[in-house]
């Protein structure tokens, strides 16, 4: 995978560096060095240090993309692990209670979370935006994560323990988002408008493959084997429970690398904003959008076009195992093989595809993807019928194109935030994506009820995807509208 990272080749004396792939500090054009002749007379030795130093600098950046993309290897112990396949399922077992109880009260729970972000996350992000310390708050948001992932150790297969297990879920779920925020908002910082697409598909891939390997650790190591690693049983619910300490240690462990190799952000002085307090934040916060309506309408409809089609990216994760399983015969063992094998594919396609980010814009990127996930939907809906082979087809193809439309909806966004306000509008993107979280969870039960079988629901997802897609299709792309 990091094969394409390569060093550039020495470059000849009279080339210069591609300015969009240079860092805005790294120098150019420096003249040969030179050398004195007894009588004065200055010679070139034929090293252009101008053009070393441009290599290092170049050098220097690539080594920042990997640690800032470690972060999401890192973070897929809160996604994959604690929120997806084994935490929240343990946490909805017989032990805690009623099935259909314990899972509305995990429903609610994350309900909440959703409001607590999209009430502070554009908040959190223009702060951290002018005080000039998204690092410092991407530190501390992480490390609230790693602690409650932690103490989730503590909750035990008990009815009582229930409601500390949902209040870890919570406060985990919005300080992650609050972490997202910033780490999103340091895409800027790694890149180049040249790369942007290339970066971001990088780190989401490197998301994906991060799941794969701590779900592998945890399920062979801990949950499948009656006696797991270091002697640990499913006894009292202990399997699961190490399982949430190894998932806090490795989130713990690779988000070190951004946080010690990637400076932190100062915003030039030509954007630089007074501090204000919190709650007077919220009237900056309405002017701002305010602004952003006069001045980068596009933006503003892009954030009401993404929020609808990334819910429906996210339907097709959250309730694919429910389909699997249910729809298509799946065991639990057969569930979380595909779940890897999804892992995988989607992590390939994301890397792979973020290339085309780059050469021909993320939109066509994003539109392409949403109509293959129309078309592959669609699919698993018609010849449901014929059994495994059509989900495991058709399942997976799905996932080539989530990663992608995912990946490139960051990048896009990414290219219209005016300097210095990254933190700022990547909350308001996290807030719409929380504001449009009911629609396809809402759209897959109406299906169903519509249909009177699950795999209606499928046309629920799809037609998610469709909306998202038909709002996206008249949004422009003009990079740094706001400038």
């Amino acid at each position: 995978m990091f094969a394409g990272h390569r060093y550039p080749e020495a470059m000849t004396d009279n080339s210069t560096p591609d300015p969009s792939e240079t860092p805005r500090d790294a120098p150019r054009n420096f003249p040969p060095a030179l050398l004195t002749h007894a009588d004065g007379a200055a010679a070139t030795i034929g090293v252009d240090t101008g053009q070393v130093e441009a290599v290092a600098a170049q050098g220097a950046r690539k080594g920042r993309i990997l640690a800032w993309s470690l972060w999401d290897w890192g973070g897929s112990a809160f996604n994959a692990v604690v929120t997806t396949f084994v935490f929240t399922v343990y946490l909805t077992g017989e032990a805690f209670g009623g099935e259909a109880f314990v899972s509305a009260q995990l429903g609610w729970t994350l309900a909440i979370a959703g409001l607590i972000v999209a009430a502070l996350a554009p908040i959190t992000g223009q702060r951290s935006d002018v005080s000039g310390r998204r690092k410092f708050w991407l530190a501390v948001n992480t490390y609230i994560v790693v602690a409650v992932t932690a103490l989730m150790f503590f909750v035990k297969p008990e009815p009582g323990y229930l409601w500390l297990g949902l209040l870890l879920l919570v406060v985990g779920t919005v300080f992650f988002e609050f972490a997202s925020v910033n780490y999103n908002a340091m895409l800027a910082s790694v890149s180049t408008p040249r790369s942007i697409g290339k970066v971001s598909g990088f780190g989401w891939s490197m998301g994906y493959f991060g799941g794969i390997v701590l779900l592998l650790i945890v399920y062979f190591g801990f949950i499948h084997p009656d006696v797991g690693l270091f002697g640990v049983t499913d006894a009292d619910g202990l399997s699961v429970r190490v399982a949430m300490l190894i998932s806090a240690a490795w989130f713990g462990l690779f988000a070190l690398p951004v946080l010690l190799a990637v400076p932190e952000y100062h915003a030039p002085s030509k954007v630089q904003r007074e501090k204000v307090g919190f709650f007077a934040s919220y009237g900056r916060l309405g002017r701002d959008i305010k602004a952003l309506w006069k001045t980068s309408r596009q933006t503003v409809f892009f954030l009401i076009a993404s929020a609808v089609f990334r819910d429906g990216l996210t339907g097709v994760f959250a309730f694919g195992g429910i389909l699997a399983a249910g729809t298509f015969g799946f065991s639990a063992g057969e569930v979380i093989i595909f779940a890897i094998a999804a892992n995988v594919v989607a992590g390939v396609a994301t890397v792979t595809i973020g290339l085309l980010d780059d050469k021909i814009g993320p939109k066509p990127v994003i539109v392409a993807s949403l109509i293959g996930l129309i078309v592959c939907g669609s699919a698993v809906f018609f010849l449901h019928d014929g059994g495994q082979i059509v989900f495991w087809t058709f399942g997976l193809a799905l996932c080539l194109f989530v990663g992608p439309a995912q990946s490139a909806s960051r990048s896009f966004l990414a290219r219209v935030i005016p300097t210095g306000r990254e933190g700022e509008v990547f909350g308001l993107y996290a807030t719409t994506g929380k504001a449009a979280t009911f629609l396809a969870p809402t759209a897959f039960a109406l299906f169903v009820t519509i249909g009177g079988a699950q795999y209606w629901g499928i046309l629920g997802i799809v037609l998610i995807v469709a909306i998202g897609l038909a709002l996206l299709l008249p949004v422009q792309a003009k990079p740094k509208q706001l400038d």
